[in-house]
């Protein structure tokens, strides 16, 4: 894994201008660090992002098959099973046969799982505090719509080979 140190995207003299220009590194070596900040945190206490990610579908959008998790989740179907796994190991989700097609299950998230993402909740606020400390309110609330709107148009863009 880097170090912080290795995802610094300035070391002042000692990085050449041109890097010192690329918006493309800047992003990628930020979100690299926000990834390591987060994981460090999340796996304090056992979990990581996939946990969460399903955790909180499964709060907003109720039960749901393992297909449809994954297509909300936007995690390969296989990795979702260690996912499931690991999630029912800890009391948090609970499958059970689909009443309308016993060749699947439903996947639901349990009163423990409500408090878990709680937990979790709270961990990732502190995690974004940490993260956007030296912003303001208002620099916060621009930088997450101008980097919502660089998403947008990036994924909206055709792909060019």
């Amino acid at each position: 894994m880097e170090t912080s140190d290795e995802l610094r995207f300035d070391h002042g003299e000692e990085t050449p201008e041109r890097l010192r220009r690329q918006l493309s590194r800047l992003a990628g070596m930020t979100a690299a660090q926000t990834r390591r900040v987060a994981g460090e945190a999340l796996r304090s206490v056992g979990a990581h992002k996939d946990h969460f990610v399903v955790l909180a579908a499964l709060a907003e959008f109720g039960p749901a098959s393992q297909a449809t998790l994954s297509g909300r989740t936007r995690i390969y179907k296989s990795d979702l099973v260690a996912v499931l796994n690991d999630l029912a190991h800890g009391g948090w989700v609970r499958r059970a046969p689909d009443p309308d097609d016993r060749r699947r299950n439903v996947i639901t998230i349990t009163g423990d799982g409500e408090r878990r993402l709680a937990e979790l909740d709270r961990i990732l606020d502190e995690v974004n505090e940490r993260i956007m400390a030296p912003l303001s309110r208002d620099e916060r609330a621009q930088l997450f719509a101008l980097l919502g709107r660089i998403n947008a148009h990036l994924a909206d863009a055709p792909d060019r080979a």
